[in-house]
């Protein structure tokens, strides 16, 4: 079992560059990163979810398998990310795969999976309650990129 993850103060995330589709029946948008095409992001989209909780999986207006969509308001998934580096966001560990916390403006939560390259990004939409209970189901396309980047500090640390 892993460890106890630091949890530390938030603090408010860049801008994101996201436009999210208005209702379930239309495709989301959401802008790719450079890598969303590369082969380990490949990997992951072959380990997306159907759903995030009760949450269907929603159909994107991108060409690129590295983004994946679920629920209305959606819930935002993009591989290809470039791996954080040391952060005093709060990391957690949720069935073995460190993630970065970032609190964003809106009140929505950015989790940028730690030490995998590349990282994956979830924007969860502050409508959710208990954010960190929607990562479960993506620990598998999570997982499908090796940690080699090393884990996330813990509170001694």
């Amino acid at each position: 079992m892993h460890g106890r993850r630091a949890l530390r103060g938030l603090l408010p995330a860049a801008a994101v560059a996201l436009a999210l589709g208005g209702c379930a029946d239309e495709a989301v948008r959401a802008v790719p990163f450079d890598a969303a095409d590369s082969a380990p992001c490949q990997e992951v989209a072959r380990h997306w979810p159907s759903t995030i909780g009760p949450y269907e999986a929603r159909v994107t207006a991108v060409q690129s398998e590295g983004v994946a969509a679920w629920g209305d308001p959606p819930i935002v998934a993009r591989c290809g990310k470039t791996p954080p580096g040391p952060t005093t966001d709060p990391c957690i560990d949720v069935n073995g795969v460190d993630w970065v916390a970032t609190r964003l403006d809106d009140g929505g939560t950015m989790f940028t999976t730690y030490g995998r390259e590349p990282a994956l990004e979830v924007l969860v939409p502050a409508d959710y309650d208990s954010h960190p209970l929607l990562l479960p189901p993506l620990g598998e396309a999570a997982e499908a990129v090796p940690q080699t980047l090393g884990e996330c500090s813990s509170a001694d640390g």
